[in-house]
């Protein structure tokens, strides 16, 4: 039998049960759109996400010291202050490094500021450097060596009204003691934070330098001298060509001639990313995310593929005669086997054609919902095609290849 006459005599079957027909394709429309809905949502959320992280990557490497082996909580999580003032001289000098920001955490209790006092837990110590990328809605970065302080735009809102520039705040030390600094930088909403404050830089937070309020001090193992030592490290590559040489460099000195390998515990390990490395995360994170969701959404693929076969089989059964009278004139079972499977196959297709378009709208409604600029995963709509084809196809195998072995004489006797 020829492929056209084939694929006619199973449209025909189709339209033959209309409405048998289009609860089987339905099955398969349910499936293949919720599958095309969570992919293209889960590509938007990945377009949307790094593109927000990937507009604000910098020639960076963060670097820390925490438990060997620990997951989870970011670039800084559970860091261990054992980088002395020597190391940030020394790494400042390595090649292919522009500068060295220190960081450190000054213990608080509560922030005040025109007679309101809030809980602040801690502020951040470190360098006028830190500033050096701007970022300020007003203002000036602070000078070393003297009582002033950089708020971030959360910071300043938590007293009413704001905190302004040229105001003074008191800043109640977890050892008791209060320290009054006057305001001179304040940062807009999308800078103040980094790697080691979270990419959201939603929290309060405070800065301030690192000499006069930053006292954290250790001595060094051999030297028997005193040092500031600070917890975390940003190291600025003078490039993005050279943040994997600084990276490598940095983490070879850290680990075979730094004060900080003398003082490191001996759990604890040197840990090093650049914001490279922190969107490889996300990416892989939400990647992740995306492929479980589609994982839940294909099982209503396989309950449209189970209608398929079920009706296929109804279809076999319905059709014994017309089966017998086939094979009486000539048929082979290749022939009722194409044909049957063309029918499964065509099911598929149209349920998998109208199911890309009403997954992409739900996409778009979903997006709009949740303030999503939608991004069309257009290689999916390809597969989406194959795969509703190949559903068709392998629910129809055993219901086809069951019509293909029936008995001609028995067919013919059947009623």
């Amino acid at each position: 039998m020829e492929f056209a006459e084939s694929l006619r005599l199973s449209w025909r079957a189709i339209r033959s049960h209309k409405l048998r027909s289009i609860l089987t394709t339905l099955g398969v429309v349910i499936g293949v759109a919720a599958v095309i809905t969570f992919v293209t949502l889960g590509t938007s959320l990945r377009a949307d996400v790094l593109g927000q992280v990937g507009a604000d990557r910098t020639p960076n490497v963060y670097v820390w010291a925490s438990p060997a082996g620990q997951e989870g909580g970011g670039p800084g999580a559970g860091a261990q202050p054992v980088f002395t003032a020597s190391d940030v001289d020394a790494i400042r000098n390595l090649s292919g490094v522009e500068s060295v920001v220190a960081r450190g955490v000054v213990p608080t209790a509560a922030v005040s500021a025109g007679g309101q006092t809030v809980a602040q837990r801690q502020v951040i110590a470190t360098s006028p450097s830190y500033f050096d990328s701007g970022g300020f809605a007003e203002g000036r970065a602070f000078r070393e060596g003297s009582r002033e302080v950089v708020l971030n735009e959360q910071a300043a809102g938590l007293f009413s009204p704001s905190v302004e520039v040229g105001d003074n705040v008191t800043l109640r030390l977890a050892t008791g003691n209060s320290v009054e600094a006057e305001v001179v930088g304040l940062l807009n909403g999308s800078s103040g934070g980094g790697a080691f404050e979270g990419l959201g830089q939603s929290q309060p937070l405070v800065f301030v330098p690192t000499d006069p309020f930053y006292r954290t001090t250790l001595e060094v193992p051999g030297s028997g001298e005193s040092q500031r030592v600070y917890p975390t490290l940003t190291v600025v590559a003078e490039d993005f060509a050279a943040v994997p040489e600084t990276k490598a460099s940095v983490q070879a000195y850290l680990e075979n001639e730094s004060d900080a390998a003398k003082l490191v515990p001996g759990n604890y390990e040197f840990s090093a990313e650049t914001d490279q490395d922190l969107v490889d995360q996300i990416k892989e994170l939400l990647n992740t995310l995306t492929n479980f969701v589609t994982g839940i959404a294909v099982i209503s693929l396989v309950v449209g593929s189970i209608g398929i076969a079920n009706i296929m089989l109804v279809s076999v059964t319905e059709r014994t005669k017309e089966i017998g009278i086939m094979k009486a004139v000539g048929a082979q079972n290749r022939d009722v086997l194409q044909l049957f499977l063309l029918e499964a196959a065509m099911l598929g297709l149209f349920g998998s054609v109208l199911g890309t378009p009403v997954g992409v709208l739900g996409a778009y409604a979903a997006a709009q919902y949740i303030g999503l600029s939608l991004v069309l995963p257009y290689e999916w709509f390809a597969i989406a095609v194959a795969v509703g084809i190949l559903v068709g196809i392998l629910a129809g195998l055993y219901p086809a290849w069951n019509a293909a072995k029936t008995d001609p004489i028995d067919a013919l006797r059947y009623e």
